[in-house]
């Protein structure tokens, strides 16, 4: 029996968004008429709209497995950002390349940053596949960031993490907003970081428990 993907599309909406107070009428759109089942494994295809975060890789060679978030903290964290038409977005940690379609919709511009090589490969076949012309996928250490791309108007976290490295809060222009999940588990808090006259601040808003994203981990202190 073939999945009814346009459907499934329509109930994540109208259950796991709307209901999670996510109303920006554009974000709603792009989440509802992108495919996220193109974006997932095959073999896990089916699971491509259930409210968990989806494995896209497994853990290998010391690195942790990687996830697509869930579609509700994502969308939240999405349009905490107030994502506009003319912004130049980074989107560290894009795996099979979902977040940066979703924000394709919604900015001007898009980088597409992916540590990992096989990831990195999928998500340029997928989005171009798609006809997402506005994003350009690019190899590197998701905790450097794209310096020589930036600076940005808006950096999106797609994972969670222990800390925002000021290398990524450097690329921000002025007025620039860095959106992440800060602390793991139920202690995640979505954060906006927002940069004016050269200095950062920070807001925390919701709970979000989502995966980590590799790299921003601190590393354990010395203990007697």
């Amino acid at each position: 029996m073939t999945a009814d993907f346009t459907l499934q599309r329509i109930k994540m909406v109208d259950g796991q968004l709307r209901t999670t107070d996510v109303t920006e009428s554009h974000l709603l759109t792009a989440m509802g008429t992108l495919p996220r089942e193109e974006f997932v494994p095959s073999r896990r295809r089916a699971l491509a709209y259930i409210d968990e975060d989806i494995i896209v890789a497994d853990a290998r060679d010391g690195q942790p497995a990687r996830y697509i978030m869930e579609p509700s903290p994502f969308a939240k964290l999405v349009q905490m950002a107030r994502v506009r038409p003319d912004d130049f977005v980074l989107d560290v940690g894009c795996t099979t390349g979902y977040s940066s379609a979703v924000l394709s919709k919604l900015a001007g511009s898009v980088i597409a940053l992916e540590s990992d090589p096989d990831l990195e490969a999928q998500a340029t076949d997928i989005l171009s596949r798609l006809g997402c012309d506005n994003v350009a996928v690019v190899g590197g250490k998701l905790a450097e960031g794209c310096a020589d791309q930036g600076p940005f108007d808006l950096i999106i976290l797609e994972g969670a993490v222990d800390f925002v490295p000021d290398a990524l809060l450097d690329q921000l222009k002025n007025g620039g907003r860095l959106v992440a999940v800060v602390g793991h588990g139920n202690a995640g808090r979505a954060t906006l970081f927002i940069k004016e006259g050269g200095v950062v601040s920070s807001r925390a808003s919701f709970n979000a428990a989502v995966r980590p994203l590799p790299e921003f981990q601190r590393e354990p202190g010395f203990v007697f």
